[in-house]
């Protein structure tokens, strides 16, 4: 693909720093955080705010949160860069395409730019590029070089090296049309690189349950602390399906940026570690600093009277990363999705998916 010129590398740097989108760098909609916990944060601009998938015009819904203090364990050449992924629907159709944004916050800006993710087909004399379909992008990670999206029962992985400039904006196709690259009017596209499977190869992502024996990844962050380096994921189950979703970490190899292997190798099965099974409602993300699990999900009703109202405040809650029960710490964002915990600064960072009322914040845990 490269070596023909339809697509150009770029950095994540550049994506962020490209002023495609400018953000709004302050917590523009009531939170529902505890002033003690010195909460900051940013918004999107009023088109990501509003965007929806489920609307008959079709849009986007935000998911997942990583950072650069994932990807080298503070800043991005000196720079504070945070992703989100997200995934697109019609109203009638959800988890139709995923894209990426990159953003940089420096206090007192936020630009950023949105990134479809896509997948390599052809070989090295007619490269070309489809892209990513039945996606949710319950979870990302940006960690060395590696990007993971979750997506149920799979993770998809991609390369941050390989970012890539499209030829043209304005065509609704994906691929190489008349040597010119296009990705569904994204300025930019990601490759895909591999996947790993929760299950059968052949089973449906999308179709992986929580509560089943077959592990769901319906959040994803990154475990950085003396116990890492491991991928955290987070199983989410309806009110209806009741407590006990799964807490799985899974751990990584250092030199490869992957998942470390059973048998050494660079690449093949990885076990992963028991952790915790959470009494927490509706568990959308989980985040640990090694000592504490950080839950998003529903609040109690001593919290907020009626939890799952739509627009109702969601809950961080906290327990102990050997077990136990947890507490809550704060109420949060209506429908918070996933967390992510800073260990150069200390602090725990989310976002929420509900439109119209969406943020990126991040508090000073107690």
């Amino acid at each position: 693909m490269e070596k023909t010129g339809a697509v150009k590398r770029v950095t994540p740097l550049e994506v962020a720093e490209s002023g495609q989108h400018t953000g709004r760098a302050a917590l523009c909609h009531d939170t529902g955080l505890d002033g003690s916990l010195k909460y900051d944060g940013f918004c999107w601009d009023t088109t990501d705010d509003d965007t929806s998938a489920y609307s008959s015009g079709g849009g986007w819904h935000p998911q997942g949160l990583t950072a650069s203090h994932d990807a080298t364990g503070d800043t991005y050449d000196g720079h504070h860069l945070y992703l989100a992924s997200w995934y697109y629907g019609d109203g009638t159709t959800e988890n139709q395409y995923g894209r990426i944004t990159i953003a940089e916050s420096t206090g007192t800006s936020v630009t950023y730019g949105h990134v479809l993710l896509v997948q390599p087909t052809g070989n090295a004399d007619s490269g070309d590029f489809i892209p990513v379909t039945n996606i949710h992008a319950d979870g990302i990670v940006w960690y060395g070089n590696k990007l993971f999206v979750a997506n149920g029962g799979e993770l998809l992985v991609f390369d941050m090296q390989y970012l890539w400039k499209m030829g043209s904006t304005s065509s609704g196709d994906v691929g190489i049309r008349g040597g010119v690259s296009s990705a569904r009017y994204h300025q930019w596209a990601l490759p895909l690189q591999g996947r790993y499977y929760t299950g059968a190869r052949g089973l449906d992502p999308r179709a992986c349950a929580g509560g089943s024996g077959r592990a769901c990844l319906g959040s994803l962050s990154l475990d950085r602390s003396s116990r890492g380096p491991a991928l955290v994921s987070g199983e989410y189950r309806t009110h209806d399906a009741g407590a006990g979703g799964r807490v799985i970490r899974w751990p990584l190899n250092d030199s490869t940026d992957l998942p470390r292997a059973d048998n050494g190798s660079t690449v093949g099965t990885t076990t992963a570690g028991a952790a915790y099974s959470t009494p927490v409602y509706q568990m959308q993300g989980v985040a640990t600093d090694g000592t504490w699990y950080y839950m998003a999900g529903e609040c109690p009703t001593s919290w907020v009277a009626d939890p799952i109202a739509r627009g109702a405040y969601s809950c961080i809650h906290r327990a102990s990363a050997s077990g136990g029960e947890p507490s809550v710490i704060t109420r949060s964002p209506s429908l918070t999705q996933n967390l992510s915990y800073s260990t150069a600064s200390g602090r725990l960072w989310g976002l929420n998916e509900y439109t119209g009322h969406r943020v990126v914040f991040s508090i000073d845990p107690p």
